[in-house]
């Protein structure tokens, strides 16, 4: 008798963890990674793509706006850390000046939860000379840093530096 309690125990733990296992499992499956609030690489790569459009304005306001406003901006053609938004404005005015058209050559995305997010790699610019026309590349090496503050994404550190000459 204690013999056949025993065996049903077990049939019904066992029958239990499966249940649990089975619908943890269907949970897990219909929760995607963008629906559980952490969003996907894509959306991320997707804030590079807004802040080139943002350029293309050629309104230093709207770059700007991009940004937090305590945002930290390490510009590409610029010694000055600019840590403000009127810092920013300032050195968009000069670069946009240069008509720049970024884009990518290589990124690393790092999603580190639901409202932060870091994009680095390599991108160049194609800038024309406001005063002769000429045009050249600029290759740079950036890091964006966002996070989601009142429900957007806004830069709020950004790197950008030429490339070294050699390896």
């Amino acid at each position: 008798m204690q013999r056949h309690i025993r065996t049903r125990a077990a049939i019904a733990t066992a029958a239990a963890l499966i249940a649990a296992g089975t619908i943890t499992a269907g949970v897990s499956a219909a929760t995607p990674e963008h629906q559980s609030g952490k969003p996907t690489k894509k959306e991320i790569a997707a804030l590079f793509d807004g802040w080139s459009a943002a350029l293309r304005t050629g309104d230093p306001e709207v770059v700007a706006d991009r940004y937090a406003d305590d945002a930290v901006l390490l510009p590409t053609l610029s010694a000055e850390i600019r840590t403000d938004h009127a810092g920013i404005v300032d050195y968009m005015e000069g670069f946009l000046a240069k008509k720049p058209e970024a884009s990518k050559v290589q990124t690393v995305i790092n999603v580190l939860d639901n409202n932060s997010a870091i994009d680095t790699g390599l991108y160049e610019f194609q800038l024309t000379d406001p005063a002769t026309g000429a045009k050249s590349t600029a290759e740079a090496r950036y890091t964006y840093e966002y996070e989601k503050r009142d429900g957007e994404w806004l830069i709020v550190n950004h790197h950008s530096s030429l490339l070294p000459d050699g390896d």
